[in-house]
């Protein structure tokens, strides 16, 4: 059954600070599925033996989660014992690892679902269910086309992004097609729905906890202090989740995040008090003020403190100009980021695999 529809609520702050200033070059990609390559760097390889097919794919134009089904009942096994890293693009051309679990069960012939948008890069063995944000990073390829309008400001903001990385916003894919995912959201916290599909639900508190993130990112962006520690900061070390809050910011710290060593944080909220302390923790509860809608919700939901760094850092980043008028990105990016936060600071892409 599908989900009926529920308004959002009124006042909320939709719209997110550009780092480098709002854009005025206007462009266009998803073409053709190729101008949207997603490689997936699980960061181990398969140890060979074990109940688990490990099933490396390239996929086009091919949603994860019907792949996962497909892999299923090819198996004949439930969609729960089928493993991967994360969701991928439709509207691409993607490679990453399924895992299945095949105990008690004899291997089927997996090229049975090859075709010209399916191909099958290794099959192997693993001892273990590969687990969601179970990989290193995503290396992204991205083509821009029919870039026009104020464009000559482009070079710099490739080598703003290249030296400072983007606030790490959550993209328009967490909260669902015109916010759909924060009005299910809103609608469970005032008791109007009950949502009892897992994921579902949990896609859903993901949107609410998104959209105070955004919030207060986009504060931090506006003032100036989204890639600085403030007084109180709950710190991030760089390739990990781990946080430490420092009341006091000397000079060494500063030092740390400028090199991109730590990563200031914002709240992904939930029950307990915030990590962070003094200034930091006064900008998030004045940001916050007014939101205990949100707040309370995801509290009674049962979800905990955590929190996110503020700063993307772009890796491995290039750029190359095919024409006048496309533009050619390649970058990574690590588990949970989002490709659309570093194309909105370069310009106003609309995607044309949406247009009607």
């Amino acid at each position: 059954m599908s989900d009926p529809g529920f308004p959002l609520p009124a006042g909320l702050q939709l719209d997110w600070v550009y780092a480098l200033g709002e854009p005025r070059c206007h462009g266009v990609i998803r073409t053709v599925p190729e101008d949207f390559i997603v490689e997936e760097e699980i960061g181990f390889s398969p140890d060979g033996e074990g109940h688990h097919a490990w099933l490396h794919i390239r996929k086009r134009n091919t949603n994860t989660e019907w792949l996962a089904r497909e892999l299923a009942n090819l198996a004949d096994v439930p969609l729960s014992e089928v493993g991967y890293a994360g969701l991928k693009d439709r509207h691409a051309v993607t490679s990453q690892v399924f895992t299945v679990n095949l105990s008690g069960k004899a291997e089927p012939d997996w090229q049975q679902l090859a075709s010209d948008d399916i191909a099958f890069l290794e099959i192997d063995r693993h001892g273990r269910k590969l687990k969601r944000g179970a990989l290193r990073e995503n290396r992204f390829t991205l083509t821009l086309r029919e870039l026009a309008g104020e464009c000559c400001d482009i070079e710099q903001r490739l080598q703003r992004i290249a030296a400072e990385g983007v606030p790490n916003y959550f993209g328009e894919q967490r909260f669902g097609h015109d916010f759909g995912n924060l009005a299910m959201a809103a609608a469970m916290f005032r008791g109007e729905w009950r949502e009892s599909v897992r994921h579902k639900r949990s896609l859903y508190l993901s949107a609410a906890r998104s959209y105070l993130f955004n919030k207060v990112l986009s504060a931090r962006v506006a003032d100036g202090s989204w890639h600085r520690a403030l007084p109180g900061e709950a710190l991030m070390q760089e390739g990990s989740t781990s946080c430490f809050s420092v009341r006091l910011i000397g000079s060494e710290i500063e030092k740390r995040v400028a090199a991109g060593q730590l990563h200031p944080t914002g709240p992904l909220w939930g029950k307990g008090r915030p990590t962070s302390l003094a200034d930091a923790l006064a900008f998030e509860l004045q940001v916050l003020e007014g939101e205990d809608f949100w707040k309370a919700g995801l509290e009674k939901a049962g979800m905990e403190q955590e929190r996110r760094s503020l700063r993307l850092p772009v890796k491995k980043f290039e750029w190359h100009w095919l024409d006048e008028t496309t533009l050619q990105l390649q970058f990574a990016l690590p588990p949970g980021a989002y490709a659309t936060s570093l194309l909105r600071e370069i310009a106003v892409i609309a995607n044309a695999a949406s247009r009607g």
